[in-house]
């Protein structure tokens, strides 16, 4: 897939619209991992990269601090694929990093690696599970299809592919943007809750690893 030359601005948004039903309707986003809450360490990596981050919520506004903007659902019932919707429509800039909102580990190299200029549609993660369609980055022209998607009752993001100019970030790639295996690791459960908080004592324990406290502000990820 071709490159774009120039660096273009992008936005960043955090989906945090989910019922949250399987962990008692609780706002993931708050729940910490290791010292800090996991929307502050979202938003420590992803303010390096975007400009604006914002939050996308189908419900009230989810804990973030500051003067974070908190854009609503334009559709309801959508799921996560509203989300990308509702945020590529408030999106000031041509591309858009999406990541979901209950994914403690990001790294700034996968971050940096998404934000490059892409002529695709939508450059997205293929972990071993298969795409990752919440932290991929979106442009401004998949909205109209997304419509359709939605209107349509197609409301599996990860679908998306199939219809879209897709560059993939393979196995090999992310290896090197994720040197403990954590990167997808995502909080839907108190199990999974639990396995993440573990993981993230792992994280910190790690040689030549830790958890970035960002209550620090001259901490940056290992």
């Amino acid at each position: 897939m071709s490159r774009q030359t120039d660096a273009l601005p992008i936005a960043a948004a955090i989906l945090a619209g989910g019922e949250a039903r399987r962990m008692a309707g609780a706002d993931k986003s708050a729940l910490r991992v290791g010292p800090s809450r996991i929307i502050d360490r979202q938003l420590a990596l992803l303010r390096r990269i975007a400009d604006p981050v914002f939050i996308v919520s189908s419900r009230g506004e989810p804990t973030g601090g500051d003067s974070l903007q908190v854009v609503r659902d334009a559709v309801t019932g959508a799921g996560a694929l509203g989300g990308i919707y509702s945020a590529l429509l408030a999106s000031p800039h041509p591309r858009t990093i999406v990541v979901a909102c209950d994914m403690p580990f990001l790294t700034l190299p996968l971050l940096a690696r998404l934000a490059e200029p892409s002529t695709a549609d939508v450059v997205m993660p293929r972990s071993a599970r298969g795409y990752e369609p919440l932290c991929a980055a979106w442009a401004a022209g998949c909205a109209d299809i997304i419509r359709r998607r939605i209107e349509q009752g197609l409301l599996k993001a990860a679908q998306l592919v199939e219809v879209l100019r897709v560059e993939e970030i393979g196995p090999d790639a992310l290896a090197a943007c994720d040197p403990l295996g954590l990167l997808f690791v995502n909080v839907n459960t108190p199990h999974d809750y639990e396995r993440a908080r573990k993981l993230g004592r792992l994280e910190s324990n790690s040689s030549g690893h830790r958890i970035m406290d960002v209550s620090d502000p001259d901490s940056t990820p290992a």
